[in-house]
């Protein structure tokens, strides 16, 4: 079960990193990666026109995020095309109506090793970066930013590039 899995336990930040032979980029920062600076969809864009720009830009997926800074979730040009032709979906639908839900998010300051973790069960996660609002009234609450989306390419990527052998 869960709650004695250690990879579950580090992904969803209940343990810290238990490893017991870390390799040399395992605590090594997310923000490392030097990722570029995602394409994000509003929720209100068409199944057509995602495909469009997603093809256009030559992006395999994209985060959608509501105006307000919500992340709905991602969208895959293959899960779009799939959706539509398989008549799930229209390309007039908005692009909400094939985004996948559920996703997995990571911090900038999170560890390539709790990464490597998040990776093994997910083609992707999300990168966020928290900080502080303020509204008019004073009152302050965090909000999430979409920082980049991160793939076990980008980290082998990096790995290799940077190989401490």
């Amino acid at each position: 079960s869960k709650f004695v899995n250690d990879k579950w336990m580090i992904k969803n930040g209940f343990l810290n990193d238990v490893q017991e032979h870390k390799p040399w980029w395992w605590s090594i920062k997310v923000q490392k990666l030097n990722l570029s600076a995602p394409l994000i969809l509003l929720p209100e864009v068409s199944c057509q026109k995602a495909i469009e720009i997603l093809q256009e830009k030559g992006y395999d997926q994209a985060p959608v995020v509501a105006e307000s800074g919500l992340i709905l979730g991602m969208v895959t040009l293959s899960n779009t095309l799939t959706s539509v032709l398989a008549g799930n979906a229209e390309f007039s639908d908005p692009v909400t109506k094939v985004t996948y839900d559920q996703f997995s998010k990571i911090g900038l300051e999170d560890s390539l090793g709790k990464l490597s973790c998040i990776l093994e069960n997910n083609h992707f996660a999300i990168v966020v970066h928290e900080q502080m609002q303020f509204s008019g009234n004073g009152s302050s609450f965090m909000k999430q930013m979409v920082f980049g989306v991160v793939t076990a390419t980008d980290l082998l990527t990096f790995v290799s590039r940077n190989d401490k052998k």
